[in-house]
């Protein structure tokens, strides 16, 4: 594997460029034990790099899209590398991937009992366009850099995100309690080098907040969840997504005009804001933690 590079280009912000090795299975079509770990590695570097870019709301779509493009690529590529290209243009986010196959890839539809041969339906769903190179050896697919209702920002990590562990919380008041519990064990295995004891105390808050705020009493189906992530500045990241896209008192909610919950996550250091989590049906609120003296 080649290391991510970062590239500029005029008009182009900072891109990704990956190459990658296969080792193809003696299966035409199959994919080899080796080929079949990058999928998951390729998401993590494309996960790290929306992040970066403050884009998280693209993380979900992307990883599909990437998966999707980056599978038929080492199935059914020629050449002994996969290229892989991310970056940010003209209010789009474009995915590339180029396997020096000739062949160009066809949209079809799978029927029900088929187990496979939907990667290119799926990318037909999901991408606002996808096309192929005239030479038929890179794929590419784009998603639209949208504005959400939110007036702000997502709050500005610094570097991108190495280490992450994501929490799945009950969908009632048991999840605050859920969320301290689990996400003292998760900093522990991430090793974050900060103030522990404050960061808990945050992911509590943000948590109660969506308890209260983000769910519909009564009604089923709702998912609450939070993500814990460490940066390469050692930066921590808190999300906590619930199903409600809304947050129009964002602002008199963290600085203690309505209510104290948020307000105290601010006092005890973290830096808040919100953003809509489209293929959530819903909202992430962020804090970003620097990093401090460890107590734990």
């Amino acid at each position: 594997m080649t290391l991510p590079v970062l590239t500029r280009q005029e008009g182009i912000r900072t891109a990704i460029e990956v190459s990658i090795e296969r080792r193809p299975a003696p299966d035409a079509g199959s994919l080899s034990e080796r080929d079949a770990v990058w999928p998951q590695r390729l998401r993590r570097i494309a996960r790290a790099a929306l992040t970066y870019w403050g884009r998280p709301d693209l993380i979900d779509n992307a990883e599909l899209l990437l998966t999707e493009l980056v599978t038929n690529a080492l199935r059914h590529g020629h050449g002994r590398t996969i290229g892989l290209r991310m970056y940010l243009s003209g209010g789009r986010f474009r995915i590339e991937v180029q396997d020096a196959s000739p062949d160009r890839p066809e949209l079809r539809y799978a029927c029900p009992t088929d187990e496979s041969g939907r990667g290119l339906f799926l990318v037909d769903a999901l991408a606002e366009a996808w096309g192929v190179s005239d030479d038929g050896t890179t794929t590419w697919c784009t998603l639209p850099l949208t504005e959400g209702p939110s007036d702000m920002e997502p709050a500005a990590v610094t570097a991108p995100v190495l280490r992450e562990a994501l929490l799945h919380l009950p969908t009632n008041p048991s999840a605050v309690a859920a969320a301290r519990i689990s996400g003292r064990t998760r900093l522990t295995m991430l090793d974050w080098p900060g103030n522990v004891h404050a960061a808990i105390d945050v992911l509590g808050c943000l948590v109660d907040n969506a308890v209260k705020y983000g769910l519909t009493p009564g009604k089923t189906g709702q998912k609450l969840s939070a993500r814990l992530g460490v940066t390469e500045t050692h930066e921590l990241v808190i999300d906590v997504t619930d199903p409600n896209p809304n947050f129009p008192n964002f602002t008199d909610a963290t600085d203690g005009t309505l209510g104290r919950g948020l307000w105290k996550a601010r006092e005890l250091g973290s830096q808040l804001s919100w953003f809509v989590a489209p293929d959530f049906e819903g909202k992430t609120v962020r804090a970003v933690i620097k990093p401090g003296e460890a107590d734990r």
